[in-house]
């Protein structure tokens, strides 16, 4: 179990260090007038790639999961034991704040660097609202969350079960994750997974902090759906 823990923290890290390290660091760079960055198709890509490559060298491991939601999906559909979930949802929360510590001291080698918790988005914080990168509201958010993540949950359960193609499961959820960037970015900055929200919630503050509990509930509640409706649809048990 330790070692399975590990893996969870270092997993969750990646994920967020390179996802939300993207979105701050290389998004959007260079000065007016000479416009560099990855933009939302590279953000997007860096947060799917953070699955891919951590599940291929990791997912043997713990099953790599990285997710509070996945766990809870997992559990939902009869892959993951209900005794661990509590453990893995901790390192995964720990791994996240952990890394979002680390890309905030990255950011500030940056002269004049600093973080405005009223600005949408900022620190690659997700939200609703003012706080939306395209201000949405609460009911549109709340919505997105609950697709992009009852979704996701379902591909994995898909790609990870008996009579899928070996091998291919770490490319399908991080091709997945990207698209579901691609989509839900302009709404909520993206969620799915409430680790990930809450590590760099803790480092913004101010409403992403407030409004946290939304990527919590919406991605915590698909997940537990989308597994029992897997279940339902008579999903085959995992390889």
């Amino acid at each position: 179990m330790s070692r399975r823990l590990a893996a969870e923290f270092l997993g969750t890290f990646w994920l967020v260090l390179g996802g939300c390290g993207s979105a701050v660091l290389a998004a959007q760079f260079g000065g007016e007038g000479n416009p560099l960055g990855i933009g939302l198709l590279g953000v997007s890509l860096a947060f799917g790639l953070t699955v891919v490559t951590m599940a291929y060298a990791l997912g043997h491991i713990s099953g790599g999961h990285f997710n509070p939601a996945v766990s809870i999906g997992l559990w939902a559909g009869g892959r993951f034991a209900a005794a661990d979930l509590l453990p893995y949802i901790v390192v995964q929360v720990a791994g996240a704040i952990a890394a979002a510590t680390a890309l905030y001291c990255i950011a500030h080698g940056q002269a004049g660097f600093s973080i405005d918790p009223a600005a949408a988005g900022a620190f690659a914080t997700n939200g609703y609202g003012s706080h939306s990168p395209a201000g949405y509201s609460l009911q549109a958010a709340a919505i997105t969350e609950l697709l992009m993540t009852g979704f996701f949950i379902l591909v994995i359960l898909g790609v990870t079960s008996r009579g899928a193609p070996a091998g291919f499961a770490p490319l399908a959820i991080g091709l997945c994750l990207a698209l579901i960037h691609l989509i839900s970015i302009p709404v909520t900055n993206t969620s799915v997974n409430p680790a990930r929200s809450t590590g760099v919630a803790l480092l913004a503050g101010g409403p992403a902090l407030q409004q946290l509990w939304l990527f919590w509930l919406a991605p915590a509640l698909a997940a537990a759906v989308a597994g029992g409706v897997w279940r339902w649809l008579g999903g085959s048990s995992q390889r």
